[in-house]
């Protein structure tokens, strides 16, 4: 039965009063005397986790953040732990309940060690003898103010122990700084409390998880004290945040701190709503954080230049906490092993969990689910297989079968036929199609653009073919000399009566045999701004005056030259008003952009699945590759990177069901899902060798071929829609607000 607990509104309001307190103390937060512990327990933070009122995991994660962002080292995470203990202990366990009340008040100070169940050894040893407890302990945080320490031993069990007799700190700077202690304990007599196996296993993921996220807060201050410093520390005569590499550094910085953000936010999420998956989710976020947050310091750093090397500034702190939180608990080799482990040694089917997309996204799930087992399989799929990648490419049979059932509209409002379902049900969607290798249908952003621009005659028109799969459209708007830099565009449509004549040039277009184009034209070749002069048409593909060139692409499919040679378009094709077409223009690409980046990470967890399901049988001279150490790791890092493109997904679709969808928030998770595949691609063709470069038909291809195929077409997630750069630079201006 899930628990009572705190809502997102009681989270903002415990967030703001924590990093209200801290700021007050900010000199003070980085040591900790008595009288500072009292004083955060007087604001309640001892008592986080105490009961189903005062919070889970999510809650001790908010006060570790703030925590972080503070440099405070008080062990206020270790005293959550108790809480959580205290919770779930058997009810004969007095002594734990006494220490949680003397803990409640300030009277004690707890550091909870796990040197006795530790198999990475970070944490030391502890062991009985007799009635003593023998440890050396590592890592102990705080152990000049420690009143007690609880440290689990072989059994397992608890052993509470009081520090005034029988301890022995030994301070152990790390990084340069004091504030670490090695602990050595021969003590007697003690107080154990018992627990299983399992009960420790999960308090020293939540442990873990505490404190990587104390390591986010502190990397995510440095990161904004960084950007700030940007803006306004001057060389050559500008901001440095001008330099587009002190942009492109911070960007990668920010997407860096996306990803590890709602990985944790979402571990936290599972374990208080004790879902069956909550471990998995642990190790994911673990893992992503481990390498991210070290590599954010690092960049932080660089971007300060001297002035963060300064132990004056606050730099220096968070560069060490985010160091020692992220190894505290054994680093990134544990979470890695754990999530290479759910890939590697299990049989049958292995998938990413299925979030939980809410009743009407998990309904929807298994509706779709069920329409393309009965559709989308047998015979069908298997003649679809065997074409070329560029035959497989669109599926007009299909597309009209979709049609039929009305998803094309899914999002759609409904006075436009559509069925105006979620954002959660878009992407039970997309999760579904892909798993079943659907081909691709409808016309998203042709048809947002004409909801929103469109007169009503374009709509009645042109919307109920796309709804029906029975019209395609390409999007013309690359140019020889206008690439992400859309404004110098120079194709002309010129007003001719009751028409426009067309001239100019487009390349590099994709879906060029479809019906229509989404053509982006310039009408007034001396507007200023140069983008106030583009408008946007709709032009039938079999007009007269079209010449169409196709290229074949790297990746196996075809693009086009096209050339305009004074085609006429009717006035009632034009989209928007004459000059609007910037508008109408960027809007969808902010749209594609932001389910583009979706649909790349869920294409990639799927092909990832099917390189797993090869490995789990596939052999290297004679030995199966799944306990290669070398596969695993790479696998488990693998795993990681694709769940923090997931949660960045979702993290999209709460906005677009929130009415809102941020042009830097979509290019944070376009640019990180696109450097993904290719980081993919590059780490399947190392574990599977030469054999993974046979492309599709050729005898022997490992996975007929996708893996070298996936590469090639990853290249074009980075360029097209805008390329990685220029999305980074959206990001650093808009996202970061540094100077243009």
């Amino acid at each position: 039965m899930l628990r009572e607990l705190p809502s997102d509104e009681d989270r903002r309001i415990l967030q703001e009063a924590v990093r209200g307190f801290f700021e007050d103390l900010w000199d003070k937060a980085a040591q900790v005397p008595p009288r500072l512990w009292k004083q955060l327990a007087a604001q309640g933070l001892t008592q986080i986790a105490a009961s189903p009122a005062e919070g889970g995991l999510r809650e001790i994660v908010l006060v570790q953040e703030e925590a972080g962002r503070a440099s405070c080292r008080a062990p206020l995470a270790d005293a959550a732990l108790i809480n959580l203990m205290q919770l779930r202990a058997r009810s004969d366990a007095h002594a734990l309940t006494s220490l949680v009340d003397d803990l409640h008040r300030g009277d004690a100070v707890v550091v909870v060690s796990f040197a006795g169940f530790d198999h990475e050894g970070a944490a030391g040893s502890a062991k009985m003898e007799s009635d003593r407890l023998i440890a050396a302990l590592g890592f102990v945080e705080s152990a000049d103010i420690v009143t007690h320490l609880a440290i689990f031993v072989p059994g397992p069990a608890l052993a509470i122990i009081n520090t005034s007799e029988g301890v022995t700190p030994e301070p152990t700077p790390m990084m340069g700084k004091a504030g670490w202690w090695r602990v050595r304990i021969d003590a007697v007599p003690i107080v154990l409390v018992p627990f299983t196996d399992a009960e420790v296993r999960d308090l020293l993921t939540v442990a873990a998880v505490a404190e990587t996220a104390r390591a986010f807060g502190a990397a995510q201050r440095a990161f904004e004290q960084a950007v700030a410093y940007a803006g306004e520390r001057r060389q050559f005569g500008q901001p440095i945040g001008r330099f587009q590499a002190i942009q492109h550094k911070l960007a990668n910085c920010h997407i860096a701190l996306r990803a590890v953000q709602p990985t944790i936010a979402n571990a936290a999420a599972q374990y208080d709503l004790e879902a069956a998956q909550w471990r998995w989710f642990a190790a994911a976020a673990l893992a992503t954080a481990s390498g991210s947050l070290r590599q954010v310091s690092l960049e932080t750093q660089h971007a300060f230049g001297a002035i963060g090397y300064s132990e004056e500034h606050e730099a220096p702190r968070h560069f060490r906490q985010v160091h020692v939180s992220l190894l505290r608990h054994g680093g990134q080799r544990p979470p890695v092993e754990q999530l290479a482990s759910h890939f590697l040694d299990r049989d049958g089917q292995v998938r990413f969990p299925d979030y939980d997309l809410g009743p009407a996204g998990n309904a929807f799930r298994r509706e779709v689910r069920a329409w393309l087992d009965a559709y989308w399989s047998g015979e069908r799929r298997a003649r679809h297989e065997q074409l070329s990648f560029r035959e497989r490419e669109y599926d007009r049979e299909f597309a009209r079968a979709l049609g039929m059932t009305g998803w094309i509209g899914l999002n759609w409002p409904k006075r436009f036929g559509g069925q105006e379902r979620g954002a959660f049900e878009q992407i039970a969607f997309m999760e579904e199609m892909e798993h079943a290798e659907a081909p691709r249908a409808g016309a998203p952003v042709q048809a947002a653009m004409l909801q929103v621009y469109g007169t009503p005659e374009q709509q009645q028109r042109y919307l109920p073919e796309i709804l029906r799969g029975d019209a395609i459209y390409g999007m013309g708007y690359s140019e020889p000399q206008a690439g992400s830099d859309l404004a110098s565009l120079k194709t002309r449509a010129v007003r001719d009566g009751e028409h426009y004549v067309i001239n100019g040039q487009k390349i590099w277009t994709t879906t060029y045999w479809g019906e229509y184009m989404l053509l982006a034209t310039r009408t007034d070749p001396n507007a200023t701004p140069p983008h106030a002069g583009i408008t946007m048409f709709i032009v039938p593909m079999t007009t007269p005056g079209i010449t169409i060139r196709p290229s074949e692409t790297m990746y196996g499919g075809t693009f086009a030259n096209i050339f305009y040679d004074d085609v006429r378009v009717p006035a009632e094709n034009r989209i928007g008003a004459e000059g609007e077409g910037w508008k109408v223009l960027t809007g969808a690409l902010a749209t594609e952009r932001g389910f583009i980046g979706g649909g790349i990470v869920l294409k990639a967890a799927h092909i990832f699945e099917l390189l797993c399901e090869h490995l789990r049988t596939a052999e290297h001279r004679g030995s199966p590759m799944r306990h290669d150490p070398l596969v695993r790791a790479r696998i488990g890092a693998l795993a990681a990177e694709i769940e923090a493109g997931r949660r960045m997904m979702v993290y999209c679709a709460e906005q677009v069901d929130k009415g809102e969808t941020p042009p830097d928030e979509a290019a944070v998770s376009k640019v990180y899902s696109g450097e993904l595949m290719e980081r993919f691609g590059e780490t399947a063709l190392d574990l599977l060798g030469p054999e993974a470069l046979l492309s599709e038909h050729s005898p022997g291809a490992v996975l007929r071929g996708r893996i070298e195929q996936m590469l090639r077409h990853s290249l074009m997630w980075v360029i097209s829609i805008g390329t990685n750069e220029i999305q980074r630079s959206l990001i650093a201006q808009r996202g970061l607000g540094l100077p243009r």
